[in-house]
């Protein structure tokens, strides 16, 4: 892996790296797989054995790396990680997935080829929102992450259990970076594990905000012209994977264990 930078009067400006190999790209996508997952884990999104994040692929790009069904975020390790392809079968790793997880991400995978990642789990404001079907509204800066860029999936039917279920999420999602599954939780997607995570975050983040914004009172939006403004400047997809970067570094400096 060759990490670059962009240097402007002397200032280097970080930019997500370029690879020698495939086997380089693999294991960078599998340890920032790691490290988002323990990331999720330390804001709380771990709910029992829901959740998953994913990762494509490099070289088989209809497969996905995922975390194992039934262990807990705080303790993934890249080398715990599982590759499925898109028929649901493990292809490496001896350990179970989540059946939802082959579902969904399986679909959203297929229906956008420009996605590495997706990241879903059951945190609480998200799943909050998401009783209301409600999106975000442009209320904060961080919000404004998500203006006219993101989805309400409003038709929960149970377990997402079946591939048409996925399909349907997949269609619901579009273009977008990310989609609010009705009565269910949040789904982010991106074209970095970095992005797909930090989204997730933010999103949550925001979620949290407008319900206490609207519990205390009658929130005032930002005009469009403004909302616009601002998603350029934080809601493209290179301010997603910048913004992770201080958070992987601190997870890799105090759990380093996480990229073997």
């Amino acid at each position: 892996m060759t990490e670059f930078a962009q240097t402007r009067e002397g200032i280097e400006v970080p930019s997500p790296p370029k690879f020698d190999s495939v086997d380089d790209e693999r294991q960078h996508r599998k340890q920032r797989l790691a490290a988002a997952l323990r990331l999720f884990s330390q804001c709380g999104f771990d709910e029992g054995v829901a959740g998953h994040i994913t990762a494509r692929d490099p070289e088989k790009t209809d497969h996905f790396w995922v975390n194992p069904f039934g262990m807990h975020f705080s303790m993934i390790k890249a080398s715990d990680l599982i590759l499925v392809n898109h028929e649901g079968e493990i292809v490496e790793g001896n350990r179970p997935v989540n059946r939802a997880a082959f579902v969904i991400h399986s679909q959203v995978h297929a229906a956008r080829p420009d996605v590495v990642a997706a990241a879903h789990a059951h945190s609480l404001y998200g799943k909050a929102l998401s009783s209301l079907k409600l999106g975000l509204d442009p209320l904060t800066q961080d919000a404004c992450a998500f203006y006219n860029d993101h989805a309400v999936f409003d038709d929960f039917t149970g377990v997402v259990a079946e591939l048409e279920e996925g399909r349907r999420i997949g269609v619901a999602l579009g273009q977008n970076k990310a989609v609010v599954l009705a009565n269910h939780g949040l789904l982010t997607v991106g074209h970095t594990v970095d992005s797909a995570a930090w989204w997730f975050i933010t999103m949550e983040r925001s979620s949290q905000a407008q319900l206490i914004a609207m519990a205390a009172g009658d929130p005032k939006p930002l005009d469009a012209a403004t909302a616009k403004l601002t998603y350029d400047q934080v809601g493209l997809e290179y301010a997603g994977w910048f913004q992770f970067q201080p958070l992987y570094q601190r997870i890799v400096a105090s759990q380093p264990d996480l990229l073997d």
